[in-house]
């Protein structure tokens, strides 16, 4: 058996904001995520269920120069109990973000809406139907 094999759960994701501040701002208030914990004044940790969310500035252990605005970085998916969907969809513009996609029933079994955070990253929540 493959050592790899045994992985079972992402347990946290790091997104390297290019607006730390403003990307603060979408998942904490807009979104709601509870801050877990601040290790300094760029990384900054959003507990979802399971998984910690977390955000930080590029450079650090990484320097790579950030992605140009507007090229897509990450796609994250987030899930709720189906009539959820329409509910978050309307949360989210009361708060003025724009959807992408508003809420849709999909052949494959999901009713979804799409918008973007600040950073331009796609942001899908999403219930099983």
């Amino acid at each position: 058996m493959r050592a790899l094999s045994h992985i079972r759960q992402i347990d946290y994701t790091v997104i390297f904001a290019r607006d730390l501040a403003a990307m603060r701002h979408f998942y904490g208030e807009v979104m709601g995520f509870s801050l877990e914990r601040q290790l300094s004044e760029r990384w900054f940790e959003y507990r979802i269920g399971s998984t910690l969310l977390a955000l930080t500035t590029h450079g650090g252990r990484f320097d790579d120069p950030p992605p140009p605005k507007g090229a897509l970085s990450v796609q994250l998916a987030f899930r709720v109990p189906p009539p959820m969907v329409a509910a978050c969809a309307t949360e989210l513009e009361v708060q003025g973000v724009t959807l992408v996609s508003p809420p849709t029933d999909h052949a494959f079994g999901h009713r979804t809406i799409f918008f973007r955070d600040p950073d331009g990253n796609v942001i899908e929540i999403y219930a099983e139907i």
